[in-house]
């Protein structure tokens, strides 16, 4: 699936497995949610990148997770970059990959009372966020990405999912 003409940058979405709204559906929340990104991030990034987006299941992700941070437990959202993530310069050819887990993603939404929708797209957000090169391994990092987070996500009519 390529971008939009008003999309910053293409996109390839790929439902694997899992229950996830219809593939047009999912296309739309990632596109807004890229658009809804890249529109505040100061100053714009140049460059023509590409990035993939996956939908899978909580097995799949259990093994990705397991595999690549020693985590065997399934989780919402990872994020795989293509290169050294950077917050500034040039975008890469391709930023990399998110990959999110149905039954995880499902079960937030539900447990937070939140629309399944809002919680893609803020997970799609805080996916590109890492594979753009923020991070939240420190409370200094977590509030800057948080706050971008939100900012984002009020682009998009989303309420604060830290609030």
């Amino acid at each position: 699936m390529s971008a939009e003409p008003n999309s910053p940058i293409d996109f390839d979405l790929t439902v694997e497995a899992g229950d996830w709204p219809e593939e047009a559906t999912l296309a739309a929340l990632v596109e807004h949610a890229i658009t809804a990104t890249f529109a505040e991030l100061s100053p714009a990034r140049p460059g023509e990148s590409e990035l993939g987006v996956i939908f899978t299941d909580d097995a799949h992700i259990r093994d990705l997770n397991a595999g690549w941070r020693g985590k065997d437990k399934a989780t919402n959202v990872l994020s795989f970059p293509a290169f050294p993530e950077t917050k500034s310069g040039p975008l890469p050819p391709l930023l990399g990959d998110i990959v999110l887990a149905a039954e995880t993603v499902a079960g937030e939404a539900a447990l937070e009372d939140k629309p399944f929708e809002n919680h893609i797209s803020h997970l799609v957000v805080h996916g590109l966020l890492h594979l753009l090169g923020y991070d939240h391994e420190t409370d200094a990092e977590a509030e800057e990405m948080e706050a971008l987070e939100r900012r984002v996500l009020a682009r998009l009519a989303i309420p604060d999912p830290y609030a």
